[in-house]
């Protein structure tokens, strides 16, 4: 299991992957809530920005995470699935703060 800490703006953004299973967590009083993909709020502009092919499409959520799904599928190991979801967040403005893999101490993200 690895666990990534973001930050974006003064929020802290927490994603658990574990085999396959990505769910993504938000700090609230102190307390993480976790969700699964399809539990997330997804900005439509960001979405077309992504998968510009989805602009005309009444149905684009559900496109946009079964494309995430298949994306996160394809790459095999946590480790892959973690530089994965790093690279894309950055790419929004989230900024890595921390790795944990398995338990162990946290890493710094630079």
């Amino acid at each position: 299991m690895i666990e990534l800490i973001f930050q974006y703006g003064i929020d802290y953004v927490f994603v658990r992957i574990k085999g396959n299973s990505v769910i993504f967590g938000a700090a609230s009083f102190g307390i993480v809530q976790y969700t699964n993909i399809s539990g997330l709020k997804l900005d439509y502009q960001g979405v077309i920005k992504e998968f510009p092919d989805l602009k005309d499409e009444d149905d684009w959520r559900q496109q946009a995470i079964a494309r995430f799904k298949e994306k996160i599928s394809s790459l095999g190991n946590e480790e892959a699935i973690s530089e994965y979801i790093i690279q894309d967040l950055k790419k929004f403005g989230y900024k890595p703060r921390f790795k944990q893999r398995a338990g162990f101490r946290k890493e710094v993200i630079e």
